[in-house]
């Protein structure tokens, strides 16, 4: 028998911007995945939404949420100069990490970030600032190179890099930062998938994985009293 979900529209604060997000929160919830999207992306990215259905299944509690107001989101597809803001979107982050503590039905919950794209460096350098508080980060595609050698070095968390084995850039981009993180890691190619995990079945094994990582380091993060 499928595990009930509940599902809510919610409203963050940052600073003097409202973000907003969707919240899945299974009954019984081992932990809570916040997604940091990657760029010119957003909460209804089909990909991530797969994801995280994925991890509902499995009984993790999802957030996914826009980091960019609609003004922003607005000025960004002409310019591209919020997507690549690192700072700004770690900050949003942070404050969305900092809102899921408000919350009475979630401030139990050990919390996880899934990253992707530009997403997983401001994912990484949030980690890094709040060490324990993050139990584990998954990222997709990603580039935490962009988080920098100071932020990489300092996370805690345990950090599982996936990149497609077509991506060959971003592979190496991967590699460079998994060697500079001190923390639990890992790094699994998915054979044949390019940067968007398009092909038929990557997805699928991005969320297996990502599943299995959230799950493992939840265990070990404890659960809500």
């Amino acid at each position: 028998m499928p595990n009930r979900v509940t599902t809510r529209e919610v409203r963050i604060a940052s600073a003097a911007a409202h973000l907003y997000g969707d919240l899945a929160l299974p009954h019984g919830a081992s932990g809570l995945v916040l997604f940091a999207h990657g760029s010119g992306s957003g909460r209804h990215s089909s990909r991530n939404r797969m994801v995280a259905r994925g991890l509902n299944a499995a009984g993790m509690a999802t957030l996914l949420f826009d980091l960019l107001t609609r003004e922003e989101e607005e000025v960004d597809v002409h310019t591209r100069q919020h997507r690549f803001d690192i700072p700004l979107l770690t900050g949003r982050m942070q404050d969305a990490t900092a809102w899921l503590k408000t919350q009475e039905d979630l401030a139990g919950l050990p919390v996880g970030y899934f990253g992707a794209s530009t997403g997983s460096a401001a994912a990484l350098i949030a980690a890094a600032r709040l060490g324990e508080r993050v139990a584990a980060v998954v990222s997709r595609g990603g580039r935490p190179d962009l988080a920098g050698p100071v932020a990489l070095a300092a996370v805690k968390a345990p950090t599982l890099l996936i990149v497609g084995g077509a991506d060959l850039g971003v592979i190496e981009l991967n590699e460079q930062a998994q060697a500079l993180l001190t923390c639990p890691n890992e790094m699994v190619v998915v054979p044949g998938a390019t940067h968007l995990f398009e092909e038929a079945g990557a997805l699928e094994q991005v969320t297996a994985l990502a599943s299995r990582w959230f799950t493992r380091h939840f265990a070990h993060a404890g659960h809500p009293a």
